[in-house]
């Protein structure tokens, strides 16, 4: 089967967007010949691996729209509308290439991996064969009670964050991205929700994200720790709707002396973030390691007990499933893929209708690990097991290849059946 795969993110050992991106592609290109669009961003280090580690079955073409490379060494130091404005063209520049490289190849179908954002139109929609939208997200926001917490930027952000979504929801090829795919979906249900608005019929929850045979397999060979004191971390950008405040407000209150709490990553956050723990009375339980790498992160997590992500809208959450598949339980909030991907098996998910609320529902699970080793280590068997049955990227293309393969029949166009097609695979590929 020939799939045209549109992958504006594409980067090996990368983790976020670029992440998912490239191992979607590898993986599927195990089974399918697959021709992948991305930006000549990604160009460099792609060759790289690619020389290395060669993938016959994939076909790499790289363009930009008036040559213009987007430099991402300059992340967080130019506006965020640049790289849209980038990544809006780019989808009318793959639209044409893909049209004239459909011509000579005859593709079976089309599938739009990144950007993972569903109010952004992809043009490949409007080519004469199937296309699958998705995973994307992007349709979950922060509850409301949660902002009298945010700074005024914090707040603005949000804002415009809502703005920028509801403008996409407006635009006639966003509409026209939705009608036109056979499958779309969605990584959590807010998302699946808006998508349905703007004309996806066939929309069903899967998770973007997983990990890799060799990663699942290191990450389970973390020791569990039986120090007596305990250590909680969290990891990620120091952002404002990261809900780290939320963690340290609830380590403070779960009151827990011989505890510690490891903060790990950077971010406009951090100062205000030190200044609460020195209000709480909790900085010299508080550890803040700054930006590390990866695997200097990894390594921290191999020194910890339990993760604390407290996300306020967050669509993926890779760092759930690094602590699950290192047989760490997981604390988080009960909101976007988080609230999706921890099992009341693996974690405790918190409902979050306030601030307070939430911070005594974190303080509570946070007593509850601290002083039970023995649920700590059921919880965090329970992840492994959930995470090498739902969460590898093997298995994931695999189902992703019998959807393909039902698409392209002409039974596969029919509605009804592609639903049955998409139900298949959220049973092999969603958690028990």
């Amino acid at each position: 089967m020939k799939i045209l795969m549109s992958v504006y993110a594409c980067e090996p050992n990368k983790g976020s967007e670029p992440g998912v991106g490239w191992n979607m592609v590898v993986e599927i290109a195990k089974y399918q010949q697959v021709w992948a669009f991305t930006s000549n961003t990604h160009r460099n280090a792609i060759e790289a691996e690619l020389a290395a580690r060669p993938v016959p079955n994939l076909n790499l073409i790289y363009f930009d729209p008036f040559c213009w490379v987007y430099d991402w060494s300059q992340e967080g130091k130019r506006p965020q509308w640049n790289v849209q404005i980038h990544y809006y063209l780019w989808q009318i520049w793959a639209y044409f290439i893909g049209r004239s490289l459909h011509r000579q190849i005859a593709f079976d179908l089309i599938h739009h991996v990144t950007y993972v954002k569903y109010s952004s139109p992809s043009f490949l929609c409007l080519l004469p064969i199937p296309f699958i939208w998705g995973p994307v997200g992007g349709g979950e926001s922060a509850p409301k009670p949660f902002w009298q917490d945010f700074g005024w930027k914090g707040k603005i952000y949000e804002i415009v964050r809502l703005l920028a979504r509801h403008l996409g929801e407006l635009d006639p090829f966003v509409h026209l991205t939705a009608r036109h795919s056979i499958i779309a979906w969605a990584t959590t249900e807010d998302t699946a929700k808006r998508m349905r608005k703007i004309g996806a019929k066939n929309t069903q929850i899967l998770s973007q994200i997983g990990l890799l045979s060799q990663e699942i397999e290191q990450l389970g060979k973390y020791s569990n720790i039986e120090q007596k004191q305990v250590r909680f971390i969290s990891t990620g950008r120091l952002l404002h709707w990261k809900g780290f405040y939320l963690g340290l407000r609830a380590f403070a209150r779960a009151a827990l002396p011989e505890a510690e709490y490891w903060i790990v990553g950077d971010g406009p956050e951090r100062q205000r973030l030190e200044y609460l723990a020195q209000e709480l009375g909790i900085s010299p339980q508080v550890k803040f390691w700054g930006r590390l790498s990866r695997n200097g992160g990894l390594d921290k997590l191999e020194e910890c007990h339990v993760l604390v992500h407290p996300s306020l809208h967050d669509s993926g959450g890779l760092v759930c499933l690094e602590a699950m598949a290192s047989g760490r339980p997981v604390i988080c909030l009960d909101l976007g893929g988080p609230g999706i991907q921890v099992t009341a098996e693996t974690g405790f998910k918190i409902p979050a209708h306030t601030p307070d609320q939430a911070v005594q529902g974190l303080a509570e699970a946070m007593t509850q690990l601290a002083k039970d080793s023995n649920l700590r280590i059921q919880m965090g068997n329970a992840g492994k097991s959930l995470i090498a049955k739902s969460y590898n990227w093997e298995a994931k293309a695999k189902a992703l290849t019998k959807a393909y393969e039902e698409v392209v029949t002409p039974l596969g166009n029919n509605l009804d059946s592609s639903k049955l097609i998409n139900d298949q695979f959220a049973e092999e590929s969603s958690p028990r």
